[in-house]
């Protein structure tokens, strides 16, 4: 999954403005205890990150 997508996906699903705030702030033991930036910059594929989301905050499945 391209980030593109991947950040398209989160602003589609959080709204554009809290996207960044959770991919900032929302620490998840999932991810390693990382956010979502930190897990991204230490080199997870955006669709592993995505999947983690989506089973951590209940993401419809039309939406994955």
């Amino acid at each position: 999954m391209r980030l593109t997508v991947f950040w398209q996906r989160m602003a589609d699903h959080f709204g554009s403005g809290y996207a960044d705030t959770f991919a900032r702030d929302h620490v998840m033991t999932e991810l390693g205890g990382r956010t979502v930036y930190e897990a991204l910059d230490a080199g997870w594929d955006a669709k592993d990150v995505w999947r983690v989301i989506c089973t951590v905050m209940n993401v419809p499945g039309e939406r994955r």
